[in-house]
């Protein structure tokens, strides 16, 4: 079996000959915003540049039109990609690498959706990065961290209709009374809401109106509860005022599981890279992923590589979205999917390595 710095220097070689190529598949992606479910773009322009490195691709994988998967390797150990796809056949290692497009990650959830379509069934590992200011970390010495926590949310949509009923008055009565929930929750549960649809005139009874609350709390468990309570208040508007109601309710974002062997060994691997990151803390992420819910299914890391933003800007603004999409950006992220793919290997060929990140997934899964 090759040496650890054997296979890194061969990584490295590797992705070194990918830079110009690379670089140019990240502008491409990031010149060409795309909203959930409609990454057209992106899936096509991803599987066309895995073609032109003669990896082959299965395009609208598991009946998903911006899906896609590849797979390099014979059965085996699973995790994730081109640096180990690499690594996997030149040194002919004991496992597969698979790397799955996997759209609308923060609105739509759709891992959640490939793991009901069984697109996880046969993987053992699953791995990820995510970018980040680094302002958070830098007081720490640090640029990022390999494992966060992040808490679970589901979504409730409510539609009112009332031939000649006010509509409108359901849709206050329900906000009157999610409102008084505040007081009555913990302080680490959230419940957001909007009025989506309203009447737009004075002079006509409203017989349709809309809302959508987004509600938060750090365990699945949690999540259904408190969803439960926000369902029975939006039921509670159509009663009092005479409405019918239609409720749609999103799929659960899963709270992520933390795997502390996987972090251990991200955060080596990022150092040899060059870059300090810290490895875990108890401070949640203020948001949520449906990297959660793969990480209830098999161990999962979820890495946040800091890169730096005007202004300490946060994620989901305009600052970090031109951030994003600098040279500088570009090259820590490459770095980092080094570091993933050297922890990948890891996990491929040490048994000892191995067991401890399945005994960690099973002593955290165990308490959820």
């Amino acid at each position: 079996m090759a040496e650890e710095r054997t296979v890194q220097q061969a990584i490295d070689e590797y992705i070194a000959t990918l830079e110009v190529p690379l670089r140019e598949l990240n502008k491409k992606i990031h010149e060409n915003p795309e909203l959930a479910y409609e990454e057209h773009h992106a899936h096509d322009t991803l599987c066309a540049f895995l073609e032109s490195l003669n990896i082959p691709v299965t395009r609208h994988a598991y009946g998903i039109s911006t899906a896609f998967e590849a797979t390099v390797g014979d059965q085996g150990r699973v995790t994730g990609f081109l640096a180990l796809a690499y690594a996997i056949k030149k040194f002919g290692l004991p496992g597969q690498a698979q790397l799955l497009g996997t759209p609308a990650e923060e609105d739509g959830g759709g891992k959640i959706d490939l793991i009901t379509a069984g697109a996880y069934k046969k993987v053992d590992l699953s791995l990820m990065i995510h970018p980040m200011s680094e302002d958070e970390f830098l007081d720490r010495m640090a640029t990022g961290i390999a494992g966060r926590s992040s808490i679970s949310l589901y979504d409730i949509i409510c539609t009112y209709e009332g031939e000649g009923v006010n509509a409108l008055d359901a849709i206050v009565m329900a906000y009157n009374g999610i409102s008084m929930q505040r007081q009555q929750i913990r302080p680490d549960e959230r419940i957001h809401g909007a009025i989506v649809q309203a009447p737009s005139i004075t002079n006509a009874i409203p017989e349709l109106t809309k809302t959508k609350y987004t509600v938060r709390s750090p365990t699945i468990k949690g999540t259904k509860v408190l969803g439960e309570r926000v369902r029975r208040c939006l039921e509670a508007g159509a009663l009092a005022t005479g409405c019918k109601v239609k409720l749609k309710e999103s799929t659960i974002y899963a709270d992520l599981v933390v795997n502390s062997s996987l972090c251990e060994e991200f955060a080596q691997k990022m150092a040899d890279q060059g870059d300090r990151i810290l490895q875990m803390d108890n401070v949640p992420m203020a948001g949520s992923t449906d990297q959660g819910n793969v990480s209830h299914l098999v161990p999962a890391l979820h890495g946040l590589v800091g890169i730096p933003v005007s202004d300490g800007a946060k994620n989901h603004t305009h600052e970090f979205t031109a951030a994003a999409g600098t040279d500088t950006a570009h090259t820590r992220i490459v770095r980092a999917g080094k570091a993933m793919a050297m922890t990948g290997w890891r996990y491929l060929i040490d048994d000892d390595f191995c067991g401890r990140v399945t005994q960690d997934f099973n002593r955290r899964t165990a308490l959820n």
